[in-house]
Formats: C-alpha cells, sequence, structure tokens
C-alpha cells in the first residue's frame, strides 16, 4: 500500500482516466472541476451522507446509481460549491452538468455521478461546469499526474493532496485500487448503507473517490465498502459536524481482468481497507488548525455501542481538544466526556493512559500519574489515549485531532 508520495503508471487501476481545470468556481483561481471516466463502463455503489439536510448532487448520484442498476461511465467534482440549500435550480443545475459531461465524454447522463464541495446556499454556477467540459476532455489521462490533478482540484481548506492506493497479484496477474479524499473540516462522517442496501442505522465535506480495475458486482461492492468504512471514515471525527455532501464511493473497471472471486474477497477486502484507512488518517493529520493526532482505543466496553459512545463523544469535546491543543494532561475532562456519553460503567472500574503514562485508575488519580511525563507525550504530533472501561469485551478506536485556535479563524472568516 502506497501513499501518494510513491505512485507510479503501475499501481493505478486500468480502465479509467483523470483530469481537472479551472471553471471560475473557486475565489483562488485554482482547478475546480474534476472528472474521471470509466471508458469502458463500470460499475460502483456509494455510501452518502446521513445528514437530513442533503445536497444536490446527493440527491441526484443516489438516483443516478439507482436507476442505472450501479454503472458507471464517470465521475463529476466540483469544489467551491456545495449545492446545497439550493432548491430546484440546483437540482437542474447538477442534471445539467451530468448532462454535458455524458455529451463530451460519451456516455449516458444518469451513468454519470456528480459531488460538490464548498459553501452551503450560495446558487450553484452550472453554467461554468458545462463551459469547462471541452477543456476538460484535453485534460484528462491516465498518468498519476492526471489523478493527482483530479485529486487537488476536489480541495477547499485542505492544505495537501489525500491519495492512496494498493497493488495486490493474484496468479500471474494483478488488480489495483487507488482512493482519493478530500477533507479537513466538517468532518464527523456518518455515511449511510450503500445505495441499494437496506439502511442500519447510522453508523467541510468528506470526499472519498475509491477505483479499482477488479471485476465485480454491485452487491459486492456494497459488501467491500461497507465493511472498510466502518472502521475507517465512519470512526473519525475533526469537529462533530457532519457534512450535507459526505461521499464516499466505490467504483470497479474489470480492466484488469481479475474477477473477484469468493477466494479473492479477503485479499481484496484487505487492500480497500488500508486505503480507506490510510486516507481516513490522512484527513485526520490535516485538519484545520491541526497540531495533535490523537487515537481514542476504548476496552473494555459492555457492548459496542457503548464503546462509540465513548469514543464520539469524546473526540467532540470542545474541552478534550482545547486540552490536548496545548498537551494538557486534564484527564478530568476524559473521565466527565465519557460519563456524559450514555455508556453504561462504574467509574471506580475505569483506567485511562495517555500513551504509556497512566493518569487515572479505579476512581481516582493514578498513583503513577507524572503530569510532566503525561504533557510530554501529549506534545507530540501523533499519541493514543487508552481508556478502559472494565464492563465488559467490546472496542473502539477513533481518529481524532486537537481544536485550535487556527481552527477557529478558519471557520471564523470561511464565507468572506
Amino acid at each position: 500500500m502506497t501513499d501518494d508520495a510513491t505512485l507510479t503508471t503501475g499501481s493505478m487501476p486500468a480502465g479509467f482516466v483523470w483530469g481537472a481545470v479551472r471553471a471560475g468556481i473557486k475565489a483562488s483561481g485554482n482547478p475546480d472541476v474534476a472528472i474521471a471516466i470509466a471508458s469502458g463502463g463500470a460499475v460502483g455503489t456509494a455510501m452518502f451522507t446521513s445528514n437530513l439536510v442533503v445536497a444536490a448532487p446527493v440527491i441526484v448520484g443516489r438516483r443516478h446509481l439507482l436507476s442505472t442498476g450501479g454503472r458507471v461511465g464517470a465521475v463529476l467534482v466540483n469544489a467551491g460549491n456545495a449545492n446545497c440549500a439550493t432548491g430546484t435550480p440546483g437540482i437542474e443545475g447538477c442534471i445539467a452538468t451530468c448532462v454535458a459531461a455524458a455529451q463530451t465524454f460519451g456516455c449516458i447522463f444518469d451513468e454519470v455521478v456528480p459531488s460538490s464541495t464548498g459553501i452551503i446556499g450560495v446558487p450553484f454556477p452550472a453554467e461554468k461546469v458545462v463551459a469547462a467540459m471541452p477543456a476538460l476532455k484535453s485534460a484528462v489521462g491516465h498518468t498519476p499526474q492526471h489523478a493527482e490533478a483530479f485529486a487537488r482540484a476536489i480541495m477547499t481548506t485542505d492544505t495537501r493532496v489525500k491519495m492512496a492506493s494498493a497493488v495486490v497479484p493474484v496468479d500471474g496477474a494483478e488488480f489495483r485500487i487507488w482512493g482519493a479524499a478530500k477533507g479537513a473540516g466538517m468532518i464527523h462522517p456518518k455515511v449511510g448503507a450503500p445505495v441499494g442496501s437496506p439502511p442500519p442505522a447510522p453508523h467541510a465535506t468528506m470526499l472519498v473517490y475509491l477505483f479499482t480495475d477488479i471485476a465485480a458486482d454491485v452487491p459486492e461492492l456494497n459488501s467491500a465498502l461497507a465493511a472498510a468504512v466502518a472502521p475507517s471514515f465512519n470512526s473519525i471525527s475533526i469537529d462533530g459536524d457532519t457534512s450535507t455532501n459526505d461521499t464516499v464511493l466505490l467504483v470497479a473497471s474489470g480492466a484488469s481482468g481479475v474477477h473477484l472471486s469468493r477466494e479473492l474477497t479477503p485479499a481484496f477486502d484487505r487492500a480497500l481497507s488500508d486505503v480507506c484507512q490510510s486516507l481516513a488518517h490522512q484527513i485526520i493529520a490535516d485538519a484545520e488548525g491541526v497540531t495533535h493526532v490523537v487515537t481514542l482505543d476504548i476496552r473494555g466496553a459492555a457492548t459496542q455501542a457503548d464503546a462509540d459512545a465513548v469514543a464520539r463523544t469524546i473526540a467532540n469535546s470542545p474541552l478534550c481538544k482545547t486540552s490536548w491543543s496545548s498537551g494538557d494532561p486534564n484527564w478530568g475532562r476524559l473521565l466527565a466526556a465519557a460519563g456524559r456519553s450514555g455508556a453504561v460503567f462504574q467509574p471506580e472500574r475505569v483506567r485511562i493512559w495517555i500513551e504509556a503514562e497512566p493518569v487515572f485508575e479505579y476512581g481516582v488519580r493514578a498513583p503513577a500519574f507524572n503530569e510532566t511525563a503525561a504533557h510530554a507525550a501529549m506534545m507530540e504530533p501523533e499519541y493514543t489515549i487508552t481508556i478502559d472501561l472494565g464492563e465488559g469485551d467490546a472496542t473502539c478506536r477513533f481518529l481524532t485531532c486537537d481544536l485550535t485556535v487556527e481552527y477557529v479563524h478558519i471557520n471564523a472568516d470561511y464565507s468572506t
């Protein structure tokens, strides 16, 4: 598995081309419309935001995947405008861009899966996306540089491009997975079931695009994507805000000639999970104003729901997150957040560590608590907080970060 620094032509999945251009949507003038084309056709599945306020491209994308049975000819993304809370004109504009992409690249309009990211409530400039199609057609290619252009154009407040890939050998052949993501704020994804699946309880916008050249059908992709998303994108939070546009899309071209058989499923699932875990970590490591990446290792919960509740409550606590920014080993904030999470536990059974430093044990401050050592551990760029609730065997690992003054500045001025 590789990150963006080591991508090569050999690590890119066959059957796709990527590209990006400037359409004049971003105030910065940077590239803001990206496309991925499956020229030979592909199938895909997606998991979208569980927010009740849903952007136009999520509505249209879900509709397209259902109407085509998962056939995907193109993935069209714009940055700089979320096309959310834009009413009927937003829906119509989104469809118009899909029609233009289909006409330009030779597929059916509902085989185009759209995405948007940016400011909510601003009228969607569909005409700029449509006008960019000729330039976009000239910009596509299959190299890592073309793929990086796609990944770079979808960025908003991101400071770095986010990509990951995996190559898996299979009996003299191989299949590949390449993924790109964006997200640095408004990140607490709760994407629901893959399109067409029965909806379970829900597990800046996060956009994730996963491309593979393995041959698979939609139910197989549904299963693989749901399993990969649960411990990765659905187990991260920057600020506790779930976007209106969150999308995780998995598209398979079949161009490798390798078929996703029952025997290959474990290898494919591992590779997809590795790519998703890498992208999820890259999102948290690039959080707006981030100085520390924090892993919450919750153990000993009575139920999985309890473990998850403790992790999410701590991850989204402003008091906890601000203490992390200064390396303050204020374990009382951790314990208090766990106590209001809704999880059932007895405080006198709880133990808490910051890295290897014990800070709380069985109802009181740990006898071996060393504030200086705990502070030093928290001043590292990444560290783990472990909490054992002492109630059972359920666990949860959750990735989050600190909350800094820079985050406040970025979001106080976001729309101006």
